[in-house]
């Protein structure tokens, strides 16, 4: 009698499992299908957040070349092997096809800079460093432009400030 009862355990546990994991397949569907329609990522209302990620990585990886602007030489090994963590994060960001530019711009801005850098490590000339850096500050200055596209904010023009005597 016990062995009859131990050969219907493992069948009644099939049973059992077969049964328990059925609830979760028919949940409602109007909770997935709501979500989805209505969360477009690129929808002027949810643009703001869905920059907000590649944003972050940019004004880290701004913190950081900030940094390396007063770091010693010696010390920058350090400082781009930061940097390069905060691309291959970037790198790694999913997006939606509306910020396919954006990052575009950023990740060349951050290659630009970490070559730039390297560059200086290994002595590379001051033409060479200039031309690295006035090239990555082209990138940001098309990330920014972008960024303002996207959330379409308008620019007001630079007006001068009249010299004080």
């Amino acid at each position: 009698m016990k062995k009859f009862i131990l050969c219907l355990f493992p069948l009644f546990l099939l049973i059992t499992s077969a049964c328990g994991s059925q609830l979760i397949a028919t949940q409602p569907e109007a909770l997935v299908i709501n979500t989805t329609m209505t969360d477009d990522p690129c929808s002027s209302q949810h643009l703001p957040t869905t920059v907000q990620g590649l944003n972050d990585l940019m004004r880290e990886f701004d913190d950081a070349s900030q940094l390396a602007s007063n770091t010693p030489a010696q010390q920058l090994p350090g400082v781009i092997s930061n940097l390069q963590r905060i691309r291959r994060s970037a790198e790694d960001t999913h997006i939606p096809a509306c910020l396919r530019d954006l990052k575009t711009h950023q990740l060349n801005h951050m290659n630009l800079m970490i070559q730039t850098l390297i560059a200086f490590v290994g002595g590379a000339s001051n033409d060479e460093l200039n031309t690295g850096l006035e090239n990555a500050r082209k990138e940001h200055d098309l990330y920014s432009l972008e960024i303002v596209r996207l959330l379409g904010i308008t620019l007001a023009p630079m007006t001068a400030t009249p010299s004080t005597p």
